[in-house]
């Protein structure tokens, strides 16, 4: 009978080793899921920031910056062509023999001084007005030469760039302070020099860090699963359910803990391109945020209880009491249950929260509820982007649409499918108790 008690004690202590260092090797996925998704979270933010549609479509000192750029380029580029030439110098013209009527007339009218008779009397012995006339095309030509010279078109283009830069620094908004204050301290954050760069440096690091956390995940659900082979394959080793039940309460403790504290949905909608045809150019903005959000079950929790609403605080209140706190107390009333004595083991409390508050327990309703609003919120994202898509002779709009759910929800639904196995295996371990010991309650 000794012989049989130490072979089981040995069992449970290599049992016991053995599923420490996947726990700890599941503790360690969680502990780098838990860093990466946060490191995510905080560069998405940066990214979202640098992007924001306010510092772009909706930026007054960005539309003057590019608008500006067009008209520079239309005055360097400007000439004029032949018939604009033909009608300046009908104009030209024109005025010239306006002119010279406007003279003739002056020096016509009755004159009253002897100096005023003096200058019509002259006027009229040297000066013959058809032969003023006669002279207007030549002076037209002249003036022509002279405004379409290549040093009097270049100045005229520095007059008007100059004016037009001077109205340009008239025009700015609230935004452009902040913007700068905001860009420079995100460039030195990230050591980047421009804004393509820290879009390129953020972009690749974004899809590193989503392809690793995933492979962090599925590498705890591994472990779990793992667990779960295990209750298979020592489903008729009674004597060591005990010592693995309790385990696989400390693996589900790691599912639960890193479930509601890594990131479960990202909301990200853009505006992928933006082409607008503004005097024969064509102005673009790329890449333009909308809107976005990523949150872990917790921090929904922190978020509601952070509102000045008394309903969203209640709701906040709920989510941590009903998905976070009730779990871990379950967990720990039903390890207790397994390895106390009777007099704590068999408490009302205890047994209450080891076996009947689970009608209380809201994790699994947890789960269905993200992906619903997973579902929900997709559709009427996808429903008003369409509805931005906009395509004419004038304007180009495009919208994306990169709302996920992510590694945190899947690690959360780990976490409420092997609650669900291990209440089964509760079961079983009580059965098998009461048939070795019949007069012990339920």
């Amino acid at each position: 009978m000794n012989q049989l008690a130490k072979k089981a004690t040995l069992a449970n202590i290599l049992l016991i080793l053995g599923l420490t260092v996947v726990l700890a090797g599941e503790c360690y996925c969680g502990y780098q899921l838990r860093k990466l998704s946060s490191e995510q979270e905080r560069l998405k933010e940066d990214y979202a920031m640098f992007n924001n549609i306010t510092f772009g479509v909706f930026s007054v000192d960005l539309w003057r910056e590019k608008i500006a750029d067009i008209i520079t380029q239309k005055i360097e580029g400007f000439k004029v062509t032949d018939e604009q030439k033909k009608e300046m110098r009908r104009q030209v013209e024109k005025q010239l023999h306006g002119m010279v009527d406007q003279v003739v007339a002056e020096f016509n009218k009755p004159q009253k001084g002897i100096v005023g008779k003096l200058k019509k009397f002259a006027f009229k012995q040297f000066v013959e007005p058809k032969e003023l006339h006669a002279q207007v095309p030549s002076f037209a030509r002249t003036i022509m030469a002279r405004i379409n010279s290549p040093k009097a078109t270049q100045k005229l283009k520095g007059i008007a760039t100059s004016k037009f830069e001077e109205l340009a620094e008239q025009t700015y908004d609230s935004t452009e302070t902040a913007y700068l204050k905001m860009t420079r301290h995100l460039f030195k954050e990230h050591g980047v020099k421009d804004g393509p760069a820290f879009n390129k440096y953020l972009e690749t690091r974004l899809e590193n860090i989503r392809k690793v956390t995933y492979n962090y995940a599925y590498a705890m659900l591994g472990c779990v699963g793992f667990v779960v082979l295990i209750w298979l394959m020592l489903r008729k080793k009674a004597h060591l359910h005990t010592a693995l039940f309790v385990m696989s309460l400390l693996f589900a403790l790691a599912l639960l803990v890193v479930g509601v504290t890594v990131s479960i949905i990202e909301v990200d909608a853009r505006l992928s391109s933006l082409d607008i045809f503004l005097m024969g150019e064509k102005l673009t903005f790329n890449n333009q945020v909308l809107f976005f959000q990523s949150k872990s079950i917790y921090g929904i929790a922190e978020v509601l209880i952070q509102q000045p609403k008394p309903d969203s605080i209640t709701v906040g209140i709920l989510i941590i009491l009903f998905v976070i706190i009730l779990p871990l107390i379950r967990m720990t009333a039903r390890g207790i249950h397994l390895l106390c004595k009777p007099p704590i083991a068999e408490n009302g409390i205890t047994r209450y929260f080891a076996f009947d508050s689970g009608k209380w327990d809201m994790a699994d309703v947890m789960v269905v509820g993200i992906a619903m609003t997973y579902i929900g919120l997709n559709g009427i994202l996808k429903s008003q982007l369409t509805d931005l898509n906009i395509k004419n002779e004038f304007l180009t709009t495009t919208t994306v649409n990169y709302t996920a759910l992510q590694p945190g929800y899947i690690i959360f639904v780990g976490y409420v499918i092997f609650a669900f196995n291990l209440s089964y295996f509760l079961k079983k371990i009580i059965a098998a108790r009461c048939e070795v010991s019949p007069g012990k309650p339920e």
